[in-house]
């Protein structure tokens, strides 16, 4: 249901809209969702990779630092190439003060000249601690070493089997004056030939040389080594720092060699750890994930560039694409409407021959058949209309008759003979003109002559509560449709009479410059001073003389009886409109081209209307 529904859905939108969606559907999806699963294949393998091989980097880093260790911890048997030296540690006792210095000076000399010169640059210093006495070498100032403190408990007591042993610079007390973090290596010294312990020795050593072994394996700057005890306690570090802090998770880490990831700081962090086999310490070492996709990334970035500007381009050729062909559609949309208000003159101007073509010459077939249609209606329209106008020709409204042949007995029981034979001569031009004259034109002052006998008679019936005027500024030899001024006035007088004490009608004909240039009309305004209409109804009456259909008319002298006739004969932007006032009054303005002898004999074969 879910899917029939999208389908309608889909099926009702736009054509522009529907090529877009297709458009990205078939190229920005499917590269776009190629370009994602490729990125989050390569960090996959990346992170893989690093989780396959640098445990085994570790594990060698691991056995490097061993042997440096180890290397180092064969030093102290270089002491036995000096008899000096082996029979100073051999001595228990001095006689003197004096003889205590001079072994001192002498021991202190030879660990500077054998441990500080020469290749063991990342010594800081050589110890010595024997028979309560204290031998040193260092390259920096130090503090917090003396025979009688820290060191008592590492003397020639201590039993290391002939091992060395490291401890840390958090297990002394030690510190030098640059406050470099050292490892200490601690070996017993054995004299092999009296099999006795002739002290322990000391070697403190710098960092320096595990920064070289790790350079070896990693030179990225946002990497991350540090090693750390059982306990979490952390003795080196890349970053000085945090050298003497503690690793709090080290309980979460793998017990033996292997990598995992881990979320700190917003970031993800790739994660490798390795056992020292010898020393029992863990090497870890961590680096951004965001730097192993580094390359990946910039790859992304220029190919998503590169993918921004191929859409672009493509979106541009979409655009025309679907501007070409929604135009003429859209075209052909507009036109229809102007063709539903009645507009036929109208043509597309469309000459391809693809399918859009193909529908605007369908179109234009279909307009040219509904003006024949229509030619054919306005046809039956107008002889309808004529047929309806002899009609009224034939017959005067039955009240007015009544009222009228009322007026003349009552003016004759009275004696008043002009007023009967004006009013009898008044009404016999009236009939003379609507039943002798079978033409649907007739002049201006024709028109005029029989709207004046009209109101002639109804002053002579009302009195004084009717007047009129009538003023013409125009050619009277001009010719109008029969029956146009008639109709309204007798409206106004109806209307006017019904609500007024005393109503006062004009007539006004003027004649008038058209929209086009040299174009002539007349106009024709029938005022009066009646009840008026409201906005509403005003509004409602001018929009229904503007739509003027093709459906038959009513067949009374009405409003929409002339409009019609004035549409179908002369043309649609000729006809009535509507002025008025509540309290004030209405004005019915008639507008009509200047018709001429021969323009009569032009329209009476060919209709304007026929020319659509």
């Amino acid at each position: 249901m879910f899917f029939r529904r999208g389908r309608r859905r889909f099926r009702d939108f736009r054509l522009s809209s529907k090529l877009l969606i297709v458009y990205v559907v078939l190229t920005v999806l499917p590269i776009s969702l190629l370009g994602v699963i490729s990125y989050r294949q390569y960090e996959k393998s990346i992170v893989e990779q690093i989780g396959q091989y640098m445990p085994k980097f570790l594990d060698q880093a691991n056995s490097s630092i061993d042997q440096h260790i180890g290397k180092l911890a064969v030093l102290p048997e270089q002491l036995f190439s000096s008899a000096d030296v082996v029979r100073i540690l051999r001595k228990d006792a001095y006689q003197s003060k004096s003889d205590l210095n001079t072994d001192t000076y002498i021991l202190n000399n030879y660990l500077s000249k054998t441990f500080l010169e020469g290749s063991n640059s990342e010594i800081l210093g050589v110890f010595i601690l024997s028979k309560n006495r204290l031998f040193s070498a260092s390259r920096i100032d130090f503090t917090g070493l003396d025979s009688k403190g820290l060191l008592i408990p590492y003397g020639q007591d201590l039993e290391l089997r002939g091992g060395a042993k490291l401890l840390l610079s958090s297990d002394f007390g030690l510190k030098f004056g640059t406050g470099e973090p050292y490892l200490m290596i601690m070996k017993q010294i054995d004299d092999v030939d009296n099999r006795t312990g002739l002290g322990t020795m000391f070697i403190a050593v710098q960092m320096s040389f595990i920064d070289r072994i790790l350079q070896n394996f990693e030179q990225n700057e946002q990497a991350e080594f540090w090693l750390m005890n059982g306990q979490g306690e952390i003795f080196y570090h890349t970053n000085r720092a945090r050298i003497g802090g503690y690793d709090a998770e080290i309980r979460e880490y793998p017990v033996q060699s292997g990598s995992f990831r881990k979320q700190a700081g917003g970031k993800t962090w790739i994660m490798s750890s390795s056992r020292s086999a010898g020393y029992g310490w863990r090497l870890m070492y961590s680096i951004p994930l965001k730097e192993l996709t580094k390359q990946a990334d910039i790859t992304r970035n220029v190919v998503g560039l590169l993918f921004a500007g191929f859409a672009l381009v493509t979106l541009i050729i979409y655009t025309v694409f679907s501007y070409r062909v929604t135009r003429p559609l859209k075209k052909l949309a507009r036109l229809m409407k102007e063709v539903g208000k009645g507009r036929f003159d109208v043509d597309p101007g469309i000459q391809t021959r693809d399918e859009v073509g193909m529908l605007a010459r369908s179109f234009n077939f279909m307009v040219s058949m509904i003006r024949e249609l229509i030619a054919k209606n306005v046809q039956t329209e107008l002889s309808q209309k004529e047929a309806e106008l002899y009609a009224l020709q034939s017959q005067i409204n039955p009240h007015f008759m009544y009222n009228t042949l009322e007026s003349i007995s009552m003016a004759a029981e009275e004696g008043e003979q002009e007023t009967v034979v004006k009013m009898v001569t008044l009404l016999g031009r009236m009939l003379r003109f609507s039943v002798s004259n079978k033409s649907r034109w007739v002049t201006i002052a024709e028109e005029v002559q029989h709207v004046r006998d009209y109101l002639t008679i109804q002053a002579f019936r009302f009195e004084e509560r009717l007047g009129f005027t009538i003023t013409e500024e125009v050619n009277n030899a001009w010719y109008t449709p029969k029956f146009i001024l008639q109709p309204i006035v007798e409206n106004a007088v109806k209307y006017g009479m019904e609500s007024r004490r005393s109503l006062k009608i004009g007539l006004h004909i003027a004649e008038e410059q058209g929209a086009l240039p040299g174009e002539r009309q007349v106009v024709f305004r029938i005022q009066d001073n009646g009840p008026g209409i409201a906005a509403e109804r005003l509004e409602a009456l001018n929009r229904e003389l503007n739509n003027v259909s093709m459906e038959r008319k009513d067949s009374g002298f009405g409003l929409k009886n002339v409009n019609a006739r004035i549409h179908y004969t002369l043309g649609s932007k000729y006809g009535l409109r509507m002025e008025s006032a509540v309290g004030e009054g209405t004005t019915v303005i008639i507008r009509i081209p200047a018709i001429e002898r021969a323009d009569v004999e032009d329209l009476a074969e060919s209709p304007k209307e026929r020319r659509i």
